[in-house]
C-alpha cells in the first residue's frame, strides 16, 4: 500500500480507542484523521490522550478526507449512523453488530446492502493462533473440515470462526442451545481485578449449529469468559483425516497417525532481547503465520485489529475484496441471536437463507 490508511472514527468509547491505539502504534501504516465525539469536553480528552483532532458532526469529520469511517457507536445507534454515511457515499466499517436484532439487520440490509459500501469489524480470524490454524486447515492437513468447537468468545464472534473454518455460506442452519448456571469466581472483569472475589452464579451456554451436509458447530461460552483467567479458551476443528485441538494437529499419513505442534516464535523470553512479541507461527518446519506488525509490540488481539484495519483500507482503495462484508456480519449475528432464542425457549431455531444470503 502507498501511504498510511487514513480513517476517521465516530464515537469515543472503549471500541473506538482500540483503533486509535493502533494508529498510535504504527503511524507509518495507519492514521486516524479525526474523531466525532458527543461533546467538546470528550473531544478534548481524546485529543489529549491520542493526539487526534476531534469534531462534533459527521459533516466535519468527512471534511478531513478519510478513506473510510469507523462507526463505533452503541448498538441502537449503529444502523442510523451507517445509513447516514452510506447516503453520503462514504465507505464504512461498522463495529459489531451492525444492528441489534433480526428486524434491524433486515431493514439495514434493505437500505444499504446493495451499496457495497459497508464492511464490519471482525478480527478473530486474523489473530495469530486462529490465522495459523486456518492456514493449516485450508491446506487440507486434516482433510475436509466437518466440525468446529469454539469455547472462547461469544455469539457472532464464535459463529464467524465456525463459518470460516468450515467454509460454510448462508444456507439453512438449525440451532439448539441450552444454559446451565453454576457458581464461579470472577477475579478479573472488564473493570479490572476484584478484591476478595467470591463465587456467584454464572451461566454457561452450550449450543449446536447444524450447517447441513454433516457440518456442525459446537458453541460453549461461560459468562465473562473473555476476562476470567480461571476459564481457558479452546478450539477443536475435526476433519475427515484428523483433527486440530488448540495447537496440536493429529492426522493420518502414509506412515500412520502423526501428531505435530503449531510452534510460536516469541521474542523477549529469557535472554532474548529482540522485543516482546509473536514473530511467527510454524507448522512442520514452515511458517504458516508471520506477524506483519513486528516492532510494534502489539498484543495478539491488537495484531488482528490492526491487520483488519489494513485490509479494510485496501478494500477502500479498491485493491482487495473486503475482509468482512455486511452480509457476513448479518449472518453471524443472526445465528448468534438464534443461539439466544433457542436457549431462552428450549426449542430448535431454524435460520433460513436471509435477504443478504
Amino acid at each position: 500500500m502507498s501511504g498510511p490508511v487514513r480513517f476517521a472514527v465516530i464515537g469515543s468509547g472503549w471500541r473506538s480507542e482500540f483503533h486509535l491505539r493502533m494508529a498510535q502504534a504504527a503511524p507509518d501504516r495507519l492514521r486516524a484523521v479525526g474523531v466525532v465525539t458527543l461533546t467538546v469536553e470528550e473531544g478534548e480528552r481524546i485529543t489529549a490522550r491520542w493526539g487526534v483532532p476531534t469534531v462534533q458532526t459527521i459533516r466535519e469529520v468527512l471534511a478531513l478526507d478519510p478513506e473510510f469511517v469507523i462507526a463505533a457507536v452503541s448498538w441502537p445507534a449503529m444502523p442510523g449512523v451507517v445509513r447516514e454515511l452510506v447516503a453520503a457515499g462514504v465507505k464504512v466499517m461498522a463495529e459489531t453488530p451492525p444492528a441489534p436484532d433480526l428486524a434491524g439487520l433486515r431493514s439495514l440490509w434493505h437500505d444499504v446492502g446493495a451499496s457495497g459500501l459497508v464492511q464490519v469489524g471482525e478480527q478473530y480470524v486474523l489473530m495469530p493462533g486462529h490465522a495459523a490454524r486456518l492456514a493449516v486447515v485450508r491446506d487440507g492437513v486434516i482433510g475436509t473440515p466437518t466440525s468446529v468447537e469454539v469455547a472462547s468468545t461469544h455469539l457472532y464472534h464464535a459463529v464467524a470462526l465456525m463459518r470460516a473454518f468450515l467454509d460454510v455460506g448462508m444456507d439453512s442452519t438449525v440451532v439448539n442451545a441450552r444454559t446451565f448456571t453454576a457458581p464461579l469466581v470472577d477475579p478479573l472483569t472488564f473493570d479490572g481485578w476484584v478484591t476478595d472475589p467470591v463465587p456467584a452464579p454464572r451461566t454457561t451456554t452450550v449450543a449446536t449449529l447444524d450447517f447441513g451436509d454433516g457440518r456442525m458447530g459446537l458453541y460453549d461460552f461461560v459468562e465473562n469468559q473473555w476476562w476470567n483467567p480461571l476459564r481457558s479458551r479452546r478450539i477443536v476443528v475435526r476433519g475427515s483425516l484428523g483433527e486440530l485441538v488448540d495447537d496440536v494437529v493429529t492426522r493420518l499419513t502414509v506412515d500412520g497417525p502423526v501428531t505435530s505442534q503449531l510452534a510460536y516464535r516469541r521474542t523477549g523470553v529469557d535472554m532474548n532481547l529482540e522485543g516482546n512479541e509473536v514473530v511467527h507461527v510454524s507448522f512442520d518446519g514452515r511458517v504458516v503465520f508471520a506477524n506483519p506488525w513486528v516492532g510494534t509490540r502489539l498484543s495478539e488481539d491488537d495484531i488482528a485489529v490492526a491487520s483488519h484495519l489494513v485490509e479494510v483500507g485496501r478494500w477502500a482503495r479498491d485493491e482487495a475484496p473486503g475482509p468482512y462484508p455486511l452480509a457476513d456480519a448479518c449472518q453471524d449475528h443472526a445465528l448468534g441471536l438464534a443461539i439466544e432464542e433457542s436457549a431462552r425457549t428450549g426449542a430448535d431455531v431454524r435460520l433460513e437463507p436471509e435477504v443478504w444470503a
